[in-house]
């Protein structure tokens, strides 16, 4: 058996983990133009949702293959359906192409985090998982900083179709790394390879009903069908050989909390990066440029947060990190909602963002070396993978709703057109300044509530952080 490359192993996770960084900076700074070159404002909240619903729906399959089947190859898998859905969103030809392309491509990034994560964690101690924060941090801060930059820079000068091309070579080159350098030692797998297809159906029936339920399509069919269907999954998985999601994680109170405050992390982090963009071009008249630059600085203190997180935690423990960065991210939420109700400048705006993702960076760190240090290596795919499938669950969900409050403020309010007007690169010229006016008056409006559902979704989460666990450091 050769011997892994751990640097170069590392390089390939890292640059799975650009893509990601860089497909939440640059496709949330383009949307606006989207919608304007594509029209249909109404699947505006799916282009994300649908996305984050893929990628829910098959994280759990995704994790329970790496423990099966091995890390490497699943994790190059995911990589090819992630490309292929990232070459096919670059070619939409309307909005509804868009959204089925985005739904491929969400598939295979249900593998790059949890996949590429569960690797570090089998080829590092936990000390040096903490030190190499830094490495993952200083990833998200680059994206964060060039991502919207880049993001205006392709919809002016080139097309915004191009924001999906840019995956293509990061991937590619991630792909070569991980087949040559990364060599994974054959272990004893305690659940044998069958695959829950049953649970696996059940549970897509359950997230897709769910989804629709909340984006008001036919709630009265779709809520008691997830309900249902979720009840069928619990009852499957408590009686499956070989679960697709080990009900028994979670009576690991760690691992339930964390899956609480992720979904609640999930739901505050998509409701800020995909709406606050669109509030600065549609609202204030704002360029691509600078409704990137609004969110660009949480994905600067994101990683920040993350390496110093990494390095403090083996020092003061997982508890003090996971309440002190989710009382950041409960008190920026709220001062975001009341900075853009009462109309404060862009650089506030920007502070708040920053603060944000500082919180975000402190807790989801702890949260997440918590979760893998409270199982052994047979089930560390899965649990990795169970982590970042509440937080997915809780953006998806947050998309899709908060999609909703925003095309029920204006229906009936603004003819399409106008609307396409004001996302468009012209930002409404050519109409009257009233009009222009009066339309954005209309959006602002619809869009408060947003914020304000946000703020009280990190308050909850920051009440949650407090039953959380005193765990002991493991050093091995």
């Amino acid at each position: 058996m050769r011997e892994t490359n751990r640097p170069l192993t590392v390089a390939a996770v890292l640059l799975s983990s650009f893509m990601a960084a860089m497909e939440a900076t640059v496709v949330a700074t383009a949307m606006p133009t989207v919608v304007s070159d594509l029209h249909g404002l109404e699947l505006y909240g799916w282009v994300g949702s649908i996305y984050m619903l893929a990628t829910t729906l098959t994280i759990p399959v995704w994790g329970k293959l790496a423990d099966t089947l091995g890390r490497r190859s699943i994790m190059l898998a995911g990589m090819a359906v992630f490309l292929l859905g990232s070459a096919a969103s670059g070619f939409a030809w309307s909005m509804t192409t868009l959204v089925v392309f985005r739904a491929v491509q969400g598939a295979g990034a249900g593998a790059l985090q949890p996949v590429g994560l569960t690797i570090v964690g089998d080829i590092f101690t936990l000390e040096e998982r903490s030190k190499i924060q830094g490495l993952f941090g200083a990833v998200w801060g680059l994206a964060g900083m060039i991502g919207p930059l880049l993001g205006g820079l392709i919809v002016h000068a080139f097309s915004w179709r191009w924001v999906f091309f840019l995956n293509l070579p990061f991937g590619f080159l991630a792909g070569v790394l991980l087949w040559t350098f990364f060599h994974e030692k054959k272990r004893g797998v305690q659940e044998g390879r069958t695959l829950d297809w049953l649970g696996a159906v059940l549970l897509c029936v359950s997230i897709v009903s769910l989804l629709a339920g909340a984006g008001g399509e036919w709630p009265l069919l779709t809520l008691p069908l997830a309900a249902v269907s979720f009840v069928l999954f619990i009852r499957t998985e408590l009686r499956a050989p070989a679960p697709l999601v080990p009900l028994s994680l979670f009576s690991i109170k760690a691992i339930g909390v964390a899956s609480i405050c992720g979904t609640l992390m999930g739901a505050a982090m998509m409701g800020t990066l995909m709406y606050v963009p669109l509030f600065v071009q549609a609202v204030r008249g704002g360029t691509p440029t600078e409704a990137g630059s609004a969110v660009a600085p949480m994905l600067i203190g994101w990683p920040i947060a993350s390496a110093l997180s990494g390095r403090i935690l083996p020092m003061i423990g997982y508890r003090p990190l996971v309440r002190g960065g989710l009382s950041i991210v409960g008190i920026s939420t709220l001062g975001l909602w009341l900075a853009l109700t009462h109309e404060a400048g862009a650089n506030s705006v920007r502070a708040i963002m920053l603060f944000f993702g500082t919180g975000m960076g402190f807790a989801n760190t702890a949260l997440f070396i918590a979760v893998q240090e409270s199982v052994d290596w047979s089930r560390r795919g899965v649990a990795t993978a169970s982590s970042m499938f509440f937080r997915t669950i809780g953006g998806a969900l947050a998309t899709g709703a908060l999609g909703v409050v925003l095309a029920n403020a204006v229906a009936g309010k603004m003819p399409p057109e106008v609307l396409t007007s004001l996302l468009g690169p012209e930002r409404g010229h050519g109409l009257d300044a009233t009009v222009v006016l009066g339309f954005a008056a209309t959006i602002r409006t619809g869009m408060l509530p947003i914020f304000a559902i946000v703020a009280v979704i990190g308050l909850l989460a920051f009440a949650v952080s407090w039953t959380f666990p005193k765990l002991a450091i493991e050093r091995r």
